[in-house]
Parts: structure tokens; C-alpha cells; sequence
């Protein structure tokens, strides 16, 4: 598998900026080509409440106005930021839809989609709150979430593999590859609850590791125990190790259980701390 498009989703945060550059290393890093995807906000009623007097007969011409400037703005910075990078194949696409709707549409013909975290102090103009959760769900493509307080640095020099041997894990692992193929150390951890048995037979961790290695990819296995949330126990791994890429499966039990129970995914979209890797 080969990153050959990867898709950056742009919104008027300040920390949209660290999520471009990192996706223009890595586009650059590949070889792939990178779209700037800016959702207007026509129809996530994203206009900053102070930015235009309301009412009046023209109301609506101004705010489709602010909105047409403000994408320019948007599309204007990603241009720099590409021609700084030295990334050489990009294009810019624009779009009314809201902004889940664009991400999904436009995610499922790119490799890789590159998202922030939703919520934080920060405003987001125009991100849907749940957009991370609505792409990983319905793109059908691997999703990197970029959380609100990492800083501009690499991603995917140490990587952490959440493995259990499901499904969404072995889904997860798979889009990783392009990713894992250039990683200095890759380790898969497997959590179980205390006083839970160990199943070695639905882990698979040896034939997990030896696939793997028949890619070129030399990695070691963990199994731990962990009396805390496991969404907690993998960031704790995860810093352990100096991970700077957490990989992981998202939405393994019944979407019904999942909303009424919150689940791993749900729980690490809210504490994450470095950039997550989802596939469902």
C-alpha cells in the first residue's frame, strides 16, 4: 500500500496550521499528493458572532461573503505552507457541504485523511464537533487525528500498535503499513483487564509479528495487564515508549453499545495527547 493521496482537512483554528504542516511532511516524506479540503461553513453556521452585524436585508450577502473571503484566506496559507514544504503535488478544493459530509465525500478517494481533534478552547469556526469520529466511521479510510496541544514535530518514528487481535485492529494495521514501513522501533501492545485470562490463540501475536516482518517491518509485542480504562493504559504505553504515532482500531463492539457506553474510541478522541491513527 502506497500513501499516493492524502487529504488534509482545513478549518479557521489556529492549530489547523501544525495539522498542515504535518501532513505536508508527510505527503512529502511518500511522495503523495496532498488536498487542502475547506469546507466554507455555508451550512455549519460557523460565522463568528461578533464578525457581522445580524439582521437586515443584507445579511445574507455579507455572510456569504465573509465566508467566501475567509476560505481565500484559508486556501491563500495552505498555498504558502506547500510552497515552503517543497511539496510539490497539491490542489485546493473548496466546497459548501458541511464539513462532515465534505470530509467523508472527498476522504473516500484519498489514502490517508488527516484530521484535529474536536473541542478545546481553541474555536473551530466551522469543525463539526464530532467530525474525527464521523470520518473514521464512514470514510472507510485510515484517519490520523491530530490533537490540540501536540506541538510541530515528526510523526512516526516510534510507533504504537494497539493489538487485539479484532477485526478494526487488523483493519488499523493494515492502513499503517506505509507509516510503520519507516519507523525506527514499532511495538504492538495487548491489554487485558485484571483477573482476565489470557487468549493467546485470538491475540495471534506471533503470526501478527511474522506478517509484519514479511513486509519489512521488524516489530516487538507487549502484553500487559491494566486496572485503569484501556484508552488510559495505551497513552500511558504510549509515553513509555516515546511514541510519537498511537495505532489503533476504532468502534469494535455494536455502534448502539458503543454510544450508550462511550467506549475506547470515544475515550481516547477526548484524552488523546499525541497524533492516533483510526481505521474502522
Amino acid at each position: 500500500m502506497k500513501l499516493g493521496t492524502i487529504l488534509v482537512h482545513l478549518d479557521p483554528s489556529q492549530r489547523c496550521a501544525v495539522r498542515v504542516e504535518l501532513a505536508a511532511a508527510l505527503a512529502k516524506k511518500h511522495g503523495s499528493h496532498l488536498i487542502g479540503l475547506i469546507p466554507t461553513g455555508l451550512y455549519d453556521s460557523s460565522i463568528p458572532a461578533d464578525a457581522l452585524a445580524p439582521g437586515g436585508p443584507g445579511f445574507m450577502a455579507a455572510s456569504a461573503e465573509y465566508l467566501r473571503k475567509r476560505a481565500e484566506a484559508m486556501a491563500d496559507a495552505f498555498r504558502r505552507t506547500m510552497q515552503a514544504s517543497g511539496t510539490a503535488s497539491f490542489d485546493i478544493r473548496a466546497t459548501d457541504a458541511p464539513s462532515v459530509d465534505a470530509v467523508v465525500r472527498h476522504g473516500r478517494t484519498s489514502d490517508l485523511v488527516v484530521l484535529g481533534q474536536s473541542g478545546g478552547d481553541d474555536t473551530e469556526g466551522m469543525t463539526a464537533r464530532n467530525l474525527p469520529e464521523q470520518a473514521t466511521i464512514h470514510t472507510g479510510r485510515p484517519v490520523l487525528i491530530v490533537p490540540r496541544s501536540w506541538p510541530l514535530q515528526a510523526v512516526g518514528g516510534r510507533i504504537l500498535v494497539a493489538w487485539d487481535g479484532s477485526r478494526e485492529s487488523a483493519v488499523a494495521l493494515q492502513a499503517s503499513l506505509p507509516l510503520l514501513a519507516g519507523a525506527a522501533a514499532v511495538s504492538l501492545v495487548s491489554l487485558r483487564e485484571e483477573g482476565e485470562a489470557a487468549d493467546a490463540g485470538a491475540l495471534q501475536i506471533s503470526p501478527a509479528l511474522a506478517w509484519l516482518n514479511r513486509h519489512g517491518i521488524r516489530a516487538e509485542a507487549e502484553q500487559h495487564t491494566t486496572a485503569t480504562g484501556t484508552a488510559e493504559a495505551l497513552l500511558f504505553h504510549a509515553a513509555r515508549m516515546s511514541a510519537d504515532l498511537l495505532v489503533m482500531g476504532a468502534y469494535g463492539h455494536p455502534r448502539l453499545r458503543e454510544l450508550m457506553l462511550g467506549g475506547v474510541t470515544r475515550d481516547m478522541l477526548a484524552r488523546m495527547n499525541l497524533p492516533v491513527l483510526m481505521a474502522h
